[in-house]
């Protein structure tokens, strides 16, 4: 049997009104469509990053992981951020191994010294007087476009890349009703609180899909329900424009025991106030808001059944240079981080399963994520 026939005897019969198919299960598993969606979907569109903070002075460098590329972001000595494949302009050599880092004044390739300044131009390299020929900048490192937004380093590896406006700014505008819904929690001034690294053993996809939907939170997720009752009804925030959900009337704040949080983010409007708003930006980053602080995702796919996620807290900074008490609010998203992926991983198991072949059923608090799926096929063909 070929992968993704469908076993003898098992049946796909129509679907009732009430259901909406999903993708088949081999494109959870299947290298080639990983592939795909490396090159079509990663490698063409906006990706975040890096948290801007996290490059505080000029020469500090994270290496990120784009699809099938390595690429440097570097803070230059304008105080700008500059971005360039890491890869060495004379035999491809791959020029920074770490994850992290500072240089002084250039990245050099430790096989042929070949040297780039912080905005990528080529320096120097031995015998170079020897070749008056070579253009510095031609045969500087090819850049990476980028953009910083809510504080983030966001890249596209593109060519001509897609507008900003249309899909980064464009995905919060579809949940939130209005560009500017996300101005008052003034995120590019907050301050990185706490930060959780999730190895999770699951595809991307799966990750996304569990985010989107809450159909699964009065199952898994019961300090959260405790927090936002409304949840415990199957119906995500994302699945209404617009909405966010209330805490409980008991619930002082976003916290594990409902306890009271921190001082409110003072851009955040009456309206706003004692309510939870979860937005999925395409392809890999969740922004979730609170009154008083900021959790946001950004995904790293490593293989078609393994998944990078790192989640910050972000805060006010007043709140974190004085070393107030963050544990509550970060434990009750950990516990629901821990809880999604261990969901996630559950589903990864099976995704190979004649059983699954030709995929699952959508009920109907959960039909938004099949715009997704139709998203990602549309991309990967």
């Amino acid at each position: 049997m070929t992968t993704g026939e469908i076993a003898p005897g098992i049946a796909s019969p129509a679907l009732p009104a009430s259901l909406r198919g999903t993708l088949p299960g081999r494109y959870y598993t299947d290298p080639t469509i990983f592939a795909a969606e490396q090159a079509l979907i990663f490698e063409t569109g906006w990706f975040c990053a890096v948290l801007a903070a996290d490059l505080p002075t000029a020469g500090a460098f994270e290496t990120v992981q784009i699809g099938r590329e390595s690429v440097i972001v570097a803070r230059g000595r304008d105080g700008g951020v500059n971005a360039y494949l890491n890869v060495c302009r004379h035999r491809g050599a791959r020029i920074c191994t770490e994850d992290k880092g500072s240089v002084r004044r250039s990245f050099q390739c430790p096989y042929h010294a070949w040297t780039y300044g912080l905005d990528g131009k080529l320096i120097s390299a031995p015998n170079i007087g020897e070749m008056p020929d070579i253009d510095r900048v031609e045969y500087g490192l090819h850049r990476v476009h980028v953009r910083e937004w809510l504080g983030y380093v966001w890249l596209c590896l593109a060519e001509e890349p897609p507008s900003f406006e249309d899909t980064v700014i464009g995905d919060v505008t579809a949940r939130l009703g209005s560009p500017d819904a996300i101005v008052g929690y003034q995120v590019a001034d907050l301050k990185l609180g706490r930060r959780i690294s999730y190895d999770v053993k699951a595809n991307w996809k799966q990750i996304v899909e569990n985010f989107m939907e809450c159909y699964h939170c009065g199952t898994i997720h019961p300090e959260l329900t405790e927090v936002l009752p409304e949840f415990a009804n199957g119906l995500a925030a994302q699945y209404f424009v617009g909405h966010g959900a209330e805490f409980g009337e008991d619930v002082a704040g976003f916290t594990v025991d409902g306890s009271a949080g921190l001082e409110r983010i003072p851009g955040v409007g009456d309206d706003q106030d004692r309510r939870y708003y979860a937005i999925t930006v395409r392809p890999q980053v969740f922004i979730n808001l609170v009154p008083d602080h900021v959790v946001f995702h950004r995904m790293f796919p490593l293989t078609a059944d393994r998944t990078l996620v790192l989640c910050d807290w972000l805060y006010l900074p007043d709140v974190v240079d004085s070393g107030a008490d963050i544990d509550r609010s970060v434990e009750l998203f950990h516990r629901v981080n821990q809880q999604d992926f261990d969901a996630c991983e559950r589903c990864q198991l099976s995704m190979d399963s004649r059983s699954y072949a030709r995929g699952g059923v959508l009920v109907p608090s959960e039909h938004h994520i099949g715009e997704f799926h139709d998203w990602v096929a549309r991309r990967v063909g």
